[in-house]
């Protein structure tokens, strides 16, 4: 009974099928199926960025490190924790007392010798003297004058001042704690503008140049954007990745951005004004082809397309569509090629 049931639905449905396709297929002055009810919209002209994707990190415009070249004890401590200082400002300064006695005794050393160098100088003249005495007087002299610059050039560096412009980091020494030469009071940053370091794959390496335009998104500030501008590019390609390193600048005016971000980018490299535009839902494919739903003289019209670049819910048509078409952008599982169609009034968008 079952079999029975089912070979009568095979039957009604091939039956169903054989009117809905003579239908579809009438010739002139035969039936015609009712208009489909369809959305469709307009082919639109607009802009479309082309950009490679990418992360990266941000970077200060510089950094260093506020360490002494000489030993010596920390005596005072002027920068101030997290603050910004200006270029050549005293941040640190080490006990001088030993440098200041090394630059006494050379001074004395000094005096000395030149006195003797004369003297020698003076007999060598009369012929008294030997030329070896004044040769001797005078290195002597010659010795004490660079023992004389070193003892003044390590005096001055018992203090430390900011090199540049910036924000100086945490403090990690405390006064009167003896320090090694190399060893970090503060580390200096200047993040007025920021560095973006960021790697993209060598097959793009034709399309960038400097002075092109990066989009910055950070996820610690996710409502934000921010544009950069590239000003560098390693001219060695990494072997192990076969990436490409850009270095690009962004402004910083506000202090929001911090070095050490992570940093999501779009390399734009290529913008097109006057592109043809159709949401993406209104492209689909039949076997390697692509093709959209016409409407032309209220009738679905199969049309071959080429698609370029995608954009936020957009794809570019290169080929097969002109300013001013109309493509169907729902309910092209209904219908097929020169079917009547109706297309649905569109729903206002919201202001």
């Amino acid at each position: 009974m079952l079999k029975a049931k089912n070979k009568l639905f095979l039957l009604a449905l091939s039956q169903l099928l054989l009117t809905h396709q003579g239908i579809a297929q009438a010739p002139n002055g035969a039936k015609e199926m009712p208009p489909m009810p369809v959305e469709a919209v307009q082919v639109e002209v607009g802009q479309i960025v082309l950009s490679i994707p990418a992360v990266g990190s941000l970077k200060s415009a510089e950094s260093v490190t506020i360490s002494p070249e000489i030993p010596g004890r920390l005596s005072a401590v002027i920068g101030k924790e997290g603050q910004a200082v200006q270029a050549g400002e005293v941040l640190v300064a080490l006990d001088a007392s030993i440098y200041q006695a090394e630059l006494a005794q050379a001074e004395a050393s000094i005096a000395l010798s030149k006195a003797n160098y004369q003297r020698a100088a003076e007999l060598f003249e009369k012929r008294v003297g030997t030329q070896q005495a004044r040769d001797e007087a005078e290195a002597r002299f010659r010795a004490d004058e660079a023992a004389l610059a070193l003892a003044k050039a390590r005096l001055t560096k018992t203090t430390i001042n900011a090199p540049f412009n910036g924000i100086l980091g945490l403090r990690r020494a405390s006064i009167g704690q003896y320090l090694s030469p190399g060893e970090i009071v503060f580390n200096l940053e200047s993040i007025n503008p920021l560095k973006v370091d960021f790697r993209i794959p060598e097959i793009y390496l034709s399309k960038i140049r400097v002075g092109q335009q990066i989009i910055i998104k950070i996820d610690a500030l996710p409502t934000k954007e921010y544009s950069g501008t590239v000003y560098a590019i390693d001219p060695l390609i990494d072997q192990n990745g076969r990436s490409i390193l850009i270095r690009a600048t962004l402004a910083n005016d506000s202090g929001e951005l911090r070095p050490g971000l992570f940093a999501r980018i779009n390399l734009v490299y290529e913008t097109r004004a006057e592109a043809l535009l159709i949401p993406e839902q209104s492209v689909f494919f039949m076997g390697q082809q692509k093709f959209v739903y016409r409407i032309v003289d209220g009738k679905a019209s199969l049309t071959a397309v080429k698609t370029g670049e995608r954009s936020t819910g957009k794809i570019e048509i290169v080929e097969g569509l002109s300013s001013g078409d109309i493509v169907i952008t729902a309910g092209m599982m209904k219908i097929f090629d020169h079917a009547p169609v109706a297309p649905l009034p569109q729903n206002p968008r919201p202001q």
